[in-house]
């Protein structure tokens, strides 16, 4: 079994959805974090704290570099992700489509390198 990140990506130029939205897409993403994790899928899951809230820390140079604020300047930003394990790229495909409508974002799917 292989394991894939299933991402959440935005838009700062996302708009907030009402309350009751907002509180349907935290059901619906809690149904389906349960479901992967009856199911055996589920290694770890996060949601993550606005862009703003970045902290970049550069310590490729002689001396350590913090700088506040995200790496890049985008309009994207990831917003939270699950890890999870699956058979093959196809069922990682499945389950990320049900992350999305769950969480109401786009959802992108990358494999882990073999180690």
């Amino acid at each position: 079994m292989s394991q894939y990140l299933l991402s959440v990506h935005g838009s700062i130029d996302d708009t907030m959805p009402p309350e009751d939205e907002i509180q349907r897409m935290y059901a619906a993403t809690g149904k389906f974090n349960d479901e992967l994790r009856s199911s055996g899928k589920w290694v770890f899951a996060g949601g993550l704290h606005p862009i703003t809230s970045a902290t970049v820390v550069d310590g490729t140079g002689t001396g350590t570099v913090i700088t506040d604020g995200p790496y890049v300047e985008s309009k994207e930003y990831l917003g939270g992700f699950w890890v999870i394990e699956a058979e093959d790229l196809d069922e990682a495909l499945a389950l990320a489509a049900r992350g999305s409508a769950a969480c109401g974002g786009k959802v992108e799917v990358r494999p882990f390198q073999d180690v």
